[in-house]
């Protein structure tokens, strides 16, 4: 994914005659109180500001909140080293939505755990702590928590609860 604070390969991707590229996937969905379409371009390159770039990305997102009626539309890029002959634009769009599901696990981990601001760096700890914080998000959320700060909370009050959380008390 490229980001804004890649500028220039944003604006290069940005100025690619998209406008002259058909449309080659458009994918629905409806979650977290709001409806979604996802339409995908993809344009084979040679020259981009990023090394080993051969496929670069266009997608524009076009979500409505259910409740209130709004409608926003975010256009986002990707370059990828793979070939049109290794993946295509279907698999592109399945892999950024893959993307974002790590992105989202991230953002729990950090606005939850604070774990960017975390001081272990040293040895497996890092990897540990990680480890740790996965557990406990996918417990929480296997038991319905919707809010990860919150169920935390909950099972801090009792030091019964998260053993019996994890089957284990």
């Amino acid at each position: 994914m490229v980001k804004g604070n890649q500028k220039k390969l944003r604006r290069q991707l940005k100025s690619l005659p998209w406008k002259d590229i058909p449309l080659q996937g458009r994918t629905r969905g409806i979650g977290h109180g709001r409806s979604e379409i996802r339409r995908i371009k993809v344009a084979t390159v040679n020259s981009l500001r990023f090394p080993g770039a051969r496929q670069a990305v266009q997608i524009k997102r076009r979500r409505t909140d259910r409740k209130t009626g709004r409608t926003t539309i975010k256009t986002v890029y990707a370059v990828t080293s793979l070939t049109a002959e290794q993946a295509t634009p279907a698999e592109f769009a399945q892999l950024v939505r893959d993307h974002w599901k790590i992105e989202a696990l991230h953002h729990v981990r950090d606005t939850t755990f604070a774990e960017d601001a975390s001081q272990v760096r040293t040895g497996n700890t890092p990897r540990a702590m990680a480890t740790w914080r996965n557990l406990a998000i996918g417990a929480l959320r296997t038991a319905g928590a919707k809010n990860i700060a919150a169920g935390l909370r909950h099972n801090a009050r009792n030091p019964h609860r998260p053993l019996m959380l994890l089957g284990l008390g």
